[in-house]
């Protein structure tokens, strides 16, 4: 296995209409990747409810992220970041109109968290 670099803003797409989703990195039993989110809103009444867990950071741009049963959203700004234990369910309220805003996620299988 080599060594790999890059850099997490390269190639970022100038105009979407969806999320697009890079993978960085995959392992056994866990995925990094980056999101690109331009104003992006999950669909209405719709929730994401994943079978594994999923620690995001916001790097550019802002988000509002609900979690069910909780009656505010959210707010996310660069560097803030958010653990969701698998099946959490969650919607994205907003993102930045005038930016896309850009995630690093890394996904696992939370049954084998040691904690």
């Amino acid at each position: 296995m080599g060594s790999a670099k890059g850099n997490i803003f390269a190639n970022l797409p100038e105009r979407i209409s969806e999320e697009e989703f890079v993978e960085l990195l995959s392992a056994p039993n866990s995925r990094i990747e980056r999101i690109v989110s331009p104003c992006h809103v999950s669909p209405k009444g719709e929730w994401y409810d994943q079978d594994w867990a999923e620690w995001v950071v916001v790097l550019k741009g802002s988000a509002r992220l609900l979690f069910e049963g909780e009656d505010q959203s959210r707010l996310l700004g660069p560097g803030d970041y958010v653990h969701i234990p698998a099946h959490e369910r969650h919607r994205v309220e907003w993102t930045a109109p005038d930016e896309p805003t850009v995630w690093l996620a890394i996904h696992y299988d939370q049954s084998e968290d040691p904690s």
